[in-house]
């Protein structure tokens, strides 16, 4: 196989052909030499989500750490990346590790590395341990995991109950539990569907069931994989709101009573709204290059400082630990908020919006009024093009020597090309063009002010892209 390299979010591959046991080992071989280069005494936290063989490369992993002499604690159960994350800070890891492949199809798995702050681990970390990867995986005297827990290496922790305990420290689920308001949530078959009906004992639950397939359908939380949500909503007409998270249930997907999808960057806007004008928080926003510009006019009104950096939550990580941020966002619905960890949460971003509504007696869509009244209305959609490799990079090669300057009868106004490249057309609309980092596609961004606008610009760009 080629050289195990981590991505955007982690390290991620097909499971049994490039994601196997013996690669986990030598990944773990890299993280625990690394993580003992920093601190002899350190320990980590290890845990899995619903994912095929989620178990298994746990113990994999486990078995290299303690091997080593690290204190590992483990839940023994399915849990969610932020609860790894949140973990890591509470215990006084080293490390947390999490075997996910986040909202990626059921044929993959992947390895996340989170820092003792609570939140990924900084890209400079993340290179120092890529290049301890060994080539083979070390021989070591394997034991039972009842025997590193005898010898005082392994310890088994409940992280559900620990993140079920932070979460009701920073929120009245008496309230929100004694409420009117009828909130429906999807788990979309991943992690999230034991600790948000614990949570919300009284909500309408979709697919919380365990299912390492999925169905089929990538757990990711957008509109076209949530056709059932929509669906239910449509025809029950009774709920206030939806929750939706991803297969790790870091990332969030939202829809309104009526059914309608209501996509990251208004999720964005709307928790700057509830943050800093309902509660009065003030701090940076961070956000990744593919998010709506409508951030930057909020925040001008506002009065918040807003910086944009490249795609992959690590980058907005590393100024969270550092700066005082109010907000961190990417436009995939991984979002973190001041008064939490420096990590992505699908279920507390959902949280803070369903106790906002509680407390305000407010619906959803007259909420996202007030943020119209601010920034304009706008729509967006992401075109994910299944593209060979050869196409794909015949498209970026265009992109870097200037060939797109109008999209159909569309001009291009400016470029950006932070990472991927964003191109401003009239009306404040924007195209942006970049290759995934997790998958083997190519995502074009539209915005425009109106569903109908962003249609009619998916067209003209998927016909500049493939015919030009």
């Amino acid at each position: 196989m080629s050289k195990i390299k981590f991505g955007t979010d982690g390290w991620r591959a097909i499971i049994a052909k490039d994601f196997t046991v013996e690669n986990v080992k030598k990944v773990a071989d890299a993280t625990a030499r690394w993580a003992l280069s920093r601190n002899p005494q350190c320990s980590i936290v290890v845990g899995f989500d619903c994912r095929f063989g989620g178990y298994l490369f746990a113990e994999a992993a486990i078995q290299i750490f303690c091997h080593y002499g690290i204190k590992v604690y483990f839940d023994e159960h399915f849990v969610t990346t932020p609860m790894i994350s949140l973990a890591a800070k509470k215990l006084g890891c080293e490390l947390g590790v999490i075997f996910t492949a986040s909202h990626n199809p059921p044929a993959y798995n992947g390895y996340k590395l989170k820092s003792g702050q609570g939140g990924p681990l900084i890209q400079q970390h993340i290179s120092e341990i890529e290049q301890l990867i060994p080539d083979h995986p070390p021989e070591i005297a394997e034991k039972t995991m009842i025997e590193w827990q005898n010898v005082g290496k392994l310890e088994l922790v409940d992280l559900e109950t620990m993140y079920y305990n932070h979460v009701a420290e920073h929120f009245d689920l008496q309230a929100i539990n004694e409420s009117d308001l009828v909130v429906a949530y999807d788990a979309m078959y991943g992690a999230g569907q034991r600790i948000f009906p614990r949570i919300m004992p009284h909500a309408e639950v979709l697919h919380c069931e365990y299912n390492p397939s999925f169905y089929g359908q990538a757990p990711e939380p957008i509109a076209k994989n949530l056709r059932e949500l929509e669906t239910y909503l449509r025809e029950m007409k009774h709920a206030d709101l939806a929750i939706a998270t991803d297969g790790d249930a870091d990332r969030i997907g939202l829809y309104d009573g009526s059914g309608k999808f209501i996509d990251a960057h208004h999720i964005i806007l709307l928790l700057i709204h509830i943050l800093h004008k309902y509660k009065g928080m003030n701090g940076k926003v961070v956000v990744a290059f593919s998010v709506s510009n409508k951030v930057k006019k909020l925040c001008a009104a506002y009065g918040l400082p807003v910086e944009v950096t490249k795609i992959g939550f690590k980058y907005i990580c590393e100024i969270m630990q550092r700066e005082d941020v109010l907000l961190g966002g990417e436009e995939s619905g991984g979002i973190a908020v001041k008064g939490h960890i420096p990590e992505r949460d699908g279920i507390w971003d959902g949280l803070v919006i369903v106790d906002h509504l509680v407390r305000q007696k407010q619906k959803l869509q007259d909420l996202i009024r007030e943020v119209y009244d601010v920034v304009g209305h706008f729509a967006y959609n992401r075109l994910d093009l299944h593209l060979s490799d050869e196409q794909k990079a015949n498209i970026i090669r265009n992109c870097e020597i200037g060939k797109y300057r109008n999209f159909g009868d569309t001009s291009v106004l400016h470029v950006e090309n932070l990472d991927g490249y964003k191109y401003h057309l009239e009306h404040e609309e924007t195209v942006m063009i970049r290759p995934s980092g997790t998958e083997p596609l190519l995502r074009v961004y539209i915005e425009a002010a109106t569903d109908e606008r962003v249609n009619e610009l998916i067209e003209k760009v998927k016909n500049v892209l493939l015919n030009g």
